[in-house]
């Protein structure tokens, strides 16, 4: 009984981690109209070069979410399947590790989300 409510806070904080805030990634990524019609006034290369350097530097930390979101899913999901194959008594190291590992990763997860 233990087991299955550590598995579903895990699974929680994981969705509630995840999902919302990649919802907010994606709104950040998107510039409104007056700001790229400043960016369109500034002269220059270099100014072009760093806007291309930023919108690259966005792709990517956006690929990183996605790829660890879905890292995060699938963890939560085979800690699920360890969970409901255990006995009541039981608590098998594996599980424990999956859950540090799961915790660490939405930890990390998180903090990329707030640009740190």
């Amino acid at each position: 009984m233990r087991l299955k409510s550590l598995s579903r806070i895990i699974l929680a904080f994981v969705l509630a981690v995840a999902l919302p805030s990649m919802s907010r990634t994606n709104a950040l990524l998107q510039m409104d109209p007056l700001a790229e019609q400043k960016a369109g006034t500034e002269d220059g290369p270099r100014a072009r070069l760093q806007r291309d350097m930023a919108k690259k530097a966005n792709q990517a930390r956006q690929a990183d979410l996605k790829r660890d979101t879905d890292k995060l899913r699938k963890l939560a999901t085979e800690l699920k399947e360890s969970v409901d194959k255990t006995n009541a008594g039981t608590l098998s190291l594996d599980i424990l590790k999956k859950a540090e590992e799961i915790e660490k990763l939405a930890r990390s997860v998180k903090d990329e989300m707030k640009g740190s």
